[in-house]
């Protein structure tokens, strides 16, 4: 599974499970645990992930982390959890205690749902007061996940990540005060822009005063106007590709072959089946192949793992099915019967997914 399938799912499983989280253990075996999992690190081994790590802090001894993720023998990330609704604002002065008793670069402080990640960029050894990448788990967007894929035990490199971590840091900082400006224009930003476009070049209090209001709804206006674009854009491709599948589906229809025609209510019974059986497998995998004496539907397009056979051609509309071993035939009234058999497409399925001695008939 990919990453970023992984990270659907555990923010799929956050949104189902936090509200039955009572405590800040069930918190960390709930949803923290799963996501250092999904990291690629293994929590069951000590040897790479350490639950309770001691982080002696000068003569007071006996102070743990939640977390520590081991590589060579040496901590290299400090997670330390809070309950999932707990606010994190207070609690970074704790990850910062520990940060620097260890040779860890990293630091994560999360409640399960946001994590904030720090480093040591302002002052090498001394955790930078402010997070250099944060998310939520439940909002996460494509760019973020990508990111967060650098820490990944499979993609970990500590000096890429030295480098995407000032990349963020500097990123944010840009954005936060890009936000600012174009809500609020500061003088100095409005004084920029005045300078350049005003015809007497002269920037006094007045124009400051005309030109921040211009500088913000020009700003507000372009913002708006490059959403539009957007939307068109994005509007117009998923019409293209709409068109282009229903045209090719509608070529497909016809085996230029044997010149056999895929009816109407062989596809519609086509799509009923591949809707039964998507969620065990990518509705890619279920394919369709139309010939002379029955419409097959077919595993990866392999005519040695049928699903079913349509017979919509003779008097009776029947369908096969290959779940016992052998092919057997049932009469059928109308498609919407197929969906109360589907524990025999199943079956069918599981079959050739979990290969046994069972034979099928071609």
């Amino acid at each position: 599974m990919e990453f970023k399938d992984q990270i659907k799912l555990l923010a799929d499983r956050v949104i189902k499970v936090k509200d039955n989280i009572q405590t800040e253990e069930a918190t960390k075996n709930a949803l923290i645990m799963p996501f250092i999992q999904a990291m690629g690190y293994d929590v069951f081994n000590p040897f790479e992930v350490v639950p309770e790590f001691v982080a002696d802090i000068g003569i007071k001894k006996g102070e743990k982390v939640d977390y520590a993720i081991i590589k060579d023998e040496h901590p290299i990330i400090l997670i330390e959890c809070k309950h999932w609704s707990a606010d994190l604002d207070p609690h970074n002065s704790q990850l910062f205690r520990y940060f620097h008793t260890t040779k860890a670069k990293f630091g994560i402080l999360t409640n399960g749902i946001m994590f904030r990640f720090y480093t040591d960029l302002v002052e090498s050894n001394k955790m930078d007061e402010k997070p250099f990448f944060e998310f939520r788990i439940d909002d996460m967007k494509e760019a973020q996940v990508e990111k967060l894929k650098e820490f990944s035990k499979a993609h970990f490199n500590l000096e890429s990540i030295n480098n995407t971590a000032s990349e963020l840091k500097y990123m944010s900082e840009l954005r936060n005060m890009i936000v600012k400006e174009i809500s609020d224009p500061s003088e100095e930003f409005t004084k920029y822009f005045a300078k350049v476009v005003h015809p007497s070049k002269v920037v006094t209090a007045k124009v400051i005063e005309q030109f921040k209001s211009l500088v913000k709804r020009t700003f507000h206006q372009y913002i708006n106007d490059a959403i539009n674009e957007r939307l068109k854009t994005a509007l117009a491709t998923e019409q293209q590709k709409a068109e282009q599948i229903a045209k090719e589906e509608l070529t497909s229809n016809i085996t230029p072959e044997t010149n056999v025609v895929t009816t109407a209510e062989e596809m519609e019974a086509f799509y009923i089946i591949r809707a039964i059986i998507c969620a065990k497998v990518a509705p890619s995998r279920i394919t369709i192949r139309d010939n002379q004496s029955y419409c097959g539907i077919l595993l990866d397009d392999n005519n040695r793992k049928p699903i079913c056979r349509l017979h919509f051609n003779g008097k009776k509309r029947q369908v096969s099915f290959f779940d016992t071993g052998k092919e057997e035939r049932i009469d059928l009234d109308e498609n919407n019967q197929l969906y109360e058999h589907t524990s025999r497409f199943i079956k069918t399925l599981s079959i050739y997914e979990k290969p046994s001695k069972e034979s099928i008939v071609e």
